[in-house]
């Protein structure tokens, strides 16, 4: 599963024309866990981009480094964690990609996952409140997974959960019927994603530079040869 977000040069305005007045967006070659993330959240009906704290912090939570930063969409209804804010309290994360690592015989290899168009990527989260005072709080998120399609399954057996623009609205409403949000928890159309290896000073989370998401291989993307 990803723990790590590749988010620059995203046009947010051509994906959602409605958005409202947005805070700057978090760029980052190579954002990890336990840091600010921007999500769209739909907010008195106008989408708001707004920054979260990427891990999952409810207010029982006792220690910060067991914020989960990621939910597996099978588990969502079944703990008490994900639950409620499954029910009322989604957003999504907007990216240029994602990285994951294959597991190779001495090392692992990091990939970027990106839009095969590499156009942006709306990723499926939760979002919960944690009040410190009366009148001041911290909002936080997770992403949610569901398993590789078969065209990256060669690379992790999970990937975070892609909500299609058009399914926006119904994803960040709070009143959509549960079995709709649950049809929405399905792995990637096969040739909508595609990867490609990338050096391994990705690894390194104080990694900043743009040369994080800098292709080292071919990309690798399902071909239509592959379904005859």
């Amino acid at each position: 599963m990803t723990g790590r977000l590749h988010v620059q040069r995203l046009s947010l305005s051509n994906l959602v024309p409605s958005l409202g007045n947005a805070e700057a967006l978090i760029e980052s070659p190579n954002l990890s866990p336990r840091q600010p993330v921007s999500a769209l959240r739909l907010e008195q009906g106008r989408y708001q981009l707004q920054p979260l704290f990427w891990g999952l912090t409810p207010p029982w939570l006792k220690v910060l480094d067991h914020a989960p930063h990621c939910a597996r969409a099978e588990t969502l209804t079944s703990r008490a964690m994900f639950n409620d804010a499954f029910s009322a309290r989604r957003c999504v994360i907007p990216v240029s990609g994602f990285y994951v690592w294959k597991t190779q015989p001495r090392s692992k290899q990091p990939y970027l996952v990106t839009h095969v168009a590499r156009t942006p990527l709306l990723l499926g989260a939760l979002w919960c409140r944690y009040h410190t005072t009366l009148t001041t709080f911290t909002d936080s998120t997770a992403l949610i997974s569901v398993p590789a399609n078969a065209c990256l399954s060669s690379l992790t057996d999970r990937l975070p959960v892609v909500i299609a623009p058009e399914a926006l609205t119904s994803w960040l409403d709070p009143a959509t019927p549960l079995a709709d949000l649950k049809a929405q928890l399905v792995p990637a159309p096969l040739e909508l994603l595609g990867a490609f290896p990338v050096s391994k000073h990705v690894n390194n989370p104080a990694y900043q530079s743009s040369s994080c998401a800098h292709p080292t291989g071919p990309m690798l993307r399902w071909a239509v040869s592959q379904e005859l």
